[in-house]
């Protein structure tokens, strides 16, 4: 069982730590990491694993540098490995898009819109199959189907209106499911 110290006994000792090995343990850090910043709170996290283990220190088995320097040696080695272990992160930009969505999102996105398709009238679906799916412009969805650029228009207008009043109906039926 440890016994309790005073407080300002451990205060004492991690302000000697640092006083004494402080310069060391930052210069071997920022050796390690490049980086002064990770570095300060490399040398920082070492002393406070000293503070919370003052027996190692006065155990007289090695060095007390020399515990504190494979201690800051151990803290970058774990920190290398945890930022190895998880995927890299990605940030989103205009230059490089989102983030793919999972493939099974889009099966099943493609399954809800097949299906609400279906529900329209063959009008409707004709007109937003050719625009929006073909890429066709509203003079040559006229041409293609034989009817006027009014009338492709005034369906594609009121297509996607029906298609925004199915679409709530699905998700609320989706959620249900899950």
């Amino acid at each position: 069982m440890r016994t309790r110290r005073p407080v300002g006994a451990d205060e004492a000792l991690v302000r000697s730590l640092f006083d004494e090995h402080g310069k060391a343990m930052l210069a071997y850090a920022t050796r390690l990491t490049n980086d002064r910043a990770a570095a300060e709170d490399i040398v920082q996290e070492a002393l406070v694993r000293a503070w919370r283990n003052p027996d190692v220190l006065v155990n007289g088995k090695g060095s007390v540098r020399g515990w504190l320097l494979t201690v800051v040696r151990n803290i970058v080695t774990d920190r290398v490995r945890a930022r190895n272990a998880r995927p890299a992160e990605v940030a989103e930009s205009p230059t490089t898009g989102p983030v793919e969505r999972d493939h099974a999102d889009r099966v099943v996105d493609s399954m809800v819109v097949l299906d609400v398709l279906g529900r329209l009238s063959v009008e409707h679906r004709e007109v937003l199959e050719q625009v929006y799916l073909q890429g066709r412009s509203v003079d040559e969805t006229a041409k293609e189907l034989g009817i006027p650029a009014g009338t492709v228009k005034s369906r594609s207008h009121y297509a996607l209106r029906a298609l925004r009043q199915m679409f709530p109906e699905r998700r609320l039926g989706m959620e249900g499911a899950a």
